[in-house]
């Protein structure tokens, strides 16, 4: 392929996509990992894609949209989230390996969780401070913090949860769609979440979602439905459940 067609073809894949690591512009446009670098680097500093550590993103402002404070998504469904998170607590047994994700509902887990056999890694540093105030082994990923939602994002991060395998992970997300998969308003935490999932076993990635995340598309996609099981509060109905595995708390 040459040079301009493949680079149109990166571009019009971000675009269309919103984010693409480079493992998967390297299997849509047939080339090598060092190839596809290159070409986002020269598409960045033509100014026509943001280069991102593992891919890119478009130049989309909704890419990098406000997000509520942690403080702020606390008084949102509260309740529901707390029976939500009760139900994953539940799940966690001796010997787990688990990754717990930054965010309100599986901030909520914390009060539930009494397994001291496991190991918790998670890239919020409320979360870590509490969970070791419980006596629990706990690891926190190291990277910048970014403020508004208190979670530890950018390329450290990414480096250090690729070194685990974890058992079972415990999501937050924005936005569950039929077409979008899991999604996220900012790029970085999107990008943290991402490898999280895929470095947790198939079948044990569980996204934890009160009902009025079904319908909704964030700009930034972290997940597939594959090996995914939603942990809701409310039947989400027979669209979604024809295409992932639904836990009602």
């Amino acid at each position: 392929m040459l040079t301009e067609n493949r680079r149109n073809l990166i571009l019009n894949e971000v675009n269309k996509r919103k984010s693409v690591t480079t493992q998967e512009l390297m299997e849509i446009a047939g080339a090598s990992e060092s190839t596809i670098r290159r070409d986002i680097t020269y598409l960045n500093k033509t100014g026509l894609l943001v280069k991102v550590f593992g891919g890119a993103v478009a130049l989309d402002k909704s890419a990098f949209a406000l997000e509520l404070s942690v403080l702020d998504k606390e008084s949102i469904n509260k309740e529901e989230k707390i029976k939500i998170a009760k139900k994953a607590a539940a799940m966690i047994q001796p010997g787990d390996y688990i990754y717990i994700d930054s965010g309100t509902t599986t901030e909520y887990m914390i009060p539930f969780i009494n397994e001291k056999q496991a190991t918790y890694v998670t890239n919020a540093v409320t979360h870590a401070r509490d969970l070791v105030r419980k006596g629990l082994k706990v690891l926190l990923i190291g990277g910048e913090l970014k403020e508004n939602t208190e979670a530890i994002v950018g390329a450290d991060a990414i480096l250090h949860i690729q070194k685990y395998h974890f058992s079972k992970g415990f999501f937050g997300t924005n936005g569950i769609n039929m077409n979008q998969g899991f999604t996220t308003p900012d790029v970085r935490e999107a990008l943290v979440k991402r490898v999280a999932v895929e470095n947790t076993r198939f079948g044990q990635r569980y996204i934890l979602a009160d009902y009025d995340k079904f319908g909704e598309s964030l700009a930034v996609k972290f997940a597939d439905f594959a090996g995914s099981v939603v942990i809701t509060n409310k039947d989400p109905g027979d669209l979604y459940k024809n295409v992932m595995e639904i836990i009602v708390a």
